[in-house]
Formats: C-alpha cells, structure tokens, sequence
C-alpha cells in the first residue's frame, strides 16, 4: 500500500483510517470509527509536550492546520502564471441537500421512475433496455422470477452504457415503432436536463468564493485563471455574475453570442492616457470558462452556428449541445464544438508553470483523465492538486467489520485512471490528494483560513 498509519504500539492501523491528505512524502488520515483519532504515516498524532487535559490534546483545528501548511506550499510555495480549475459533478454537491449535484445513479432512477409513471405514449425503462438488448431487458433488482414484481433498478445498471446501447440501436427501430422510441429518448434526455438544472444560491454554494480565491491567485495584467468543467449547470456562469466577473466562454459579445473558440485568447483592456507612451490596463475578475461537454444554455441553429440562449428557451433535445452520458463520450468529444474546446484545455495544461486543482471530478472519464497523465509526463512544470469527498476511492468501508476493504482491479467499481496517478505520485511526480469540497471545506484549505484558526 502506498501509505501506512500506526497506533502507539507500532501496529497497522491502515485499514481502519481514513486518508485525508497523500502526497509522496507524508499521508494524513483519522480513525473512521472515532472523529478524534489522528494520525500521519508515523504514527499517532499528537502535540508536542502536551499535558494531561482536552485543551492540550491534538484536536480536529490542529489536524486541519497540518494539512492546512501543506497545502499553503503548494498554492503559494511558487508564482504560477497559469491557474486553472477542473469541476467534475462533485462540484455541484451540498452535502445533505438533495437538490444540487445528483450523481448518474440518482438520474438513472429518475428516468426509471418518471418513464414508469408515465401516462403518454412511452416506452418504459424495461421495455427499451429488452428492445435494444442491453442486459437482454432484466435490468431490475432480483432474480429472474422477482424482477418482474421488482420497482428498482439493479445495481449494476450503468445509464453511459445503457444510452449508447440505445443510441447504436436507434436506427434500426422498426418503422410502427419509431415514433414511440423517439419520444421516449426525448423524454429521457429531457430529464437528464432537468436533472442537472440548478440555479445559484450563494447561501448554499461556495463557487463565488473560489472564483474570487483563484482572481486573487492569479494576480492581475491579464493573467486569466481558467475554470474547465464537465458540468452543464449553470452555477460558474451565474456566481460570476453575482460576483462581477466578466467570462470568456468561447462565445462572442453580440446579443445572440454566437460560439467562436478564439474568443478565449481575447482580454479586456482600457488605455491608460500617457502623452509619451501607450500603456494599457486589464480589467481585472476576468476568467475563461471551458464547458467542455456543453452546456444547458447552448443551442445548435440549423445552419450548424451554436448560440448561447436562456436555458429554459431551449427545449428541443436534437438541438441541446450537450455530451449526454453514454459510453461514446469519446467519440462525440471529435465533434464541434466539444474539438475546440478539448483541444483548448489540453492547451492550458500544457503551458509552463501551471498549477491544476480539481474538484469532484473521478478521473473515471477515460478521455480527461489521459489528457491529465499525458500534460504531467511531458510538462515538467505542471502540478496537481485532486480534491474529492473521497480520495482513496480503491478502498471501500465495511460498516460489519470497522475496515476499509481493498477494491480488486478486477472489480467494475476500481477506478483505474485514480490507480495511475497515484502510481505517478508515488515516481515522483508533483501530484497532491485532499479530502475536501467545493461547497464544504475547499476554499478554507486553499486560502489558508485554518493556519490561524484557534477553533
């Protein structure tokens, strides 16, 4: 294993803590079962020439401020002139509140329970997976026999997969039956939208914060930090605005933007008046924003032009422009505009200097993930920071016997892009784990807050 904790005993205590913090050099980690148990690749953790008494034992504040230091050297250790943000769905994630962040399982049920409740002219969920042999149709819990009473999916039902089984077949859906499939298709891309549509609420969501961390970060003379997102919410686009940032999305300035790649080499500037020379000054919260698998509020026009619109005027799924789950992600990631915008952040992760932090992304997307571990090996100079709720995903927690269990590479559920980069970690390269959210503890880590927090 790639970090070991012990007791005072010296016994191995690994599978049963926690990993909150791994780089190459120390892991931190706290006992799953008691919140007030910490420990670093040494040993327990605990202050120095402590006395008896709670005031002088190791506490959560001090635990969070270890990590809190490491932290401080990689965001501030060196003067990045490139800063960019990776947001996976985690991102979108408030812990304990159902209505932001649902992952693909919560959408697969959606779409299984609303298709099933329906009253129009649709197939179930059932019904298509038996029509285009995904699972030759037993997609429900139980045996064979008990499926058929069953009303929940399986747990190994797996939505990317089903919807390109059902793409591929599409075209081959008998004539009397079309007009019910295609409506069926309409109705579950319909629901992966409304699934994914939040609206911004600065109460509940942290993404103003970050954004004004990463502006800070990035310093001015029109050094633009870069957000590069999976998502299609809205809720980057709408913290800006609430937060005056001006965004480069890829679309122009006309009152029906249009979509145009070289957008994101433009900056703002104003002349500064100088009777000898011509300087200029940048304005300043300007960032480019890189919606690499589309967006809810973009539209495809039938001259091929994709324009940005209000997301709720957009209601026809043949001209969302969206990556929609489906295990042809890859495939569809070769067409435009999802090209440019691909290529526009391989571009950004391989320039000099730069420093990577992503969130609630599982590096499970084989395409992203490649792009990262190919930008490490030839960029000398690009480090990585990952933040997730889970940074030892390989592991899982079994409540019966207090341990984690190791996942085995043979296993559906083993995230193999997660396996490399700790293999690169572990060979040195400038790669750094921590558990923490966007929407919880992340912008406290980033910013230092916990170094001179007493409490």
């Amino acid at each position: 294993m790639f970090f070991f904790f012990f007791d005072d005993k010296k016994e191995l205590k690994s599978n049963e803590i926690e990993l909150h913090y791994l780089s190459n050099s120390i892991s931190y980690g706290m006992k799953k079962t008691a919140g007030n148990e910490f420990f670093d690749s040494n040993g327990v953790l605990k202050k120095q020439d402590s006395k008896e008494g709670s005031q002088n034992e190791f506490q959560e504040i001090d635990f969070k401020r270890l990590i809190s230091e490491k932290i401080h050297k990689i965001i501030y250790g060196e003067k990045y002139s490139n800063i960019v943000f990776l947001a996976g769905a985690g991102a979108s994630v408030v812990g304990g509140n159902p209505n932001y962040g649902k992952t693909v399982s919560m959408i697969a049920n959606n779409i299984f329970e609303e298709l099933r409740n329906s009253t129009g002219n649709i197939y179930t969920l059932e019904e298509l997976a038996a029509q285009c042999k995904y699972k030759d149709g037993n997609i429900l819990t139980g045996n064979e026999s008990e499926s058929k009473t069953s009303h929940k999916l399986a747990d190994d039902f797996n939505l990317e997969d089903f919807l390109s089984r059902l793409f591929h077949y599409r075209p081959y859906v008998p004539n009397d039956g079309k007009v019910k499939f295609n409506e069926t298709v309409d109705k579950i891309l319909q629901l992966i939208k409304d699934n994914t549509n939040y609206s911004y609420d600065s109460k509940v969501l942290k993404h103003g914060a970050l954004l004004n961390f990463l502006s800070n970060l990035s310093g001015k003379d029109g050094n633009k930090f870069s957000v590069v997102t999976t998502n299609y919410d809205v809720l980057i686009e709408e913290a800006g605005a609430e937060n005056n940032f001006v965004i480069f999305d890829g679309f122009n300035f006309t009152p029906l933007p249009k979509f145009d790649s070289n957008m994101f080499e433009w900056n703002l500037v104003k002349e500064v008046q100088n009777v000898n020379t011509r300087e200029v000054e940048y304005k300043e919260k300007t960032f480019n924003l890189v919606k690499i698998h589309g967006s809810l509020t973009w539209e495809k026009q039938d001259n091929g032009d994709i324009v940005r619109k209000n997301k709720d005027s957009i209601t026809k799924t043949d001209k969302m422009v969206m990556v929609f789950p489906s295990s042809d992600k890859f495939a569809q990631s070769y067409q435009e505009p999802y090209f440019e915008l691909f290529t526009k952040f391989q571009e950004l992760i391989k320039r000099p200097n730069t420093l990577l932090i992503s969130s609630g992304f599982s590096f499970a997307d084989d395409h992203i993930s490649k792009m990262v571990t190919q930008a490490l090996k030839n960029n000398s100079s690009l480090k990585l920071l990952v933040t997730d709720f889970n940074i030892d995903p390989n592991r899982e927690w079994n409540g019966d016997d207090n341990q984690y269990i190791k996942i085995e590479e043979s296993d559906s559920k083993y995230n193999r892009n997660w396996a490399e980069l700790v293999r690169l970690m572990d060979e040195g390269y400038p790669i750094t784990f921590l558990k923490a959210t966007m929407n919880s503890d992340l912008v406290d880590y980033l910013s230092g807050r916990y170094l001179n927090d007493e409490n």
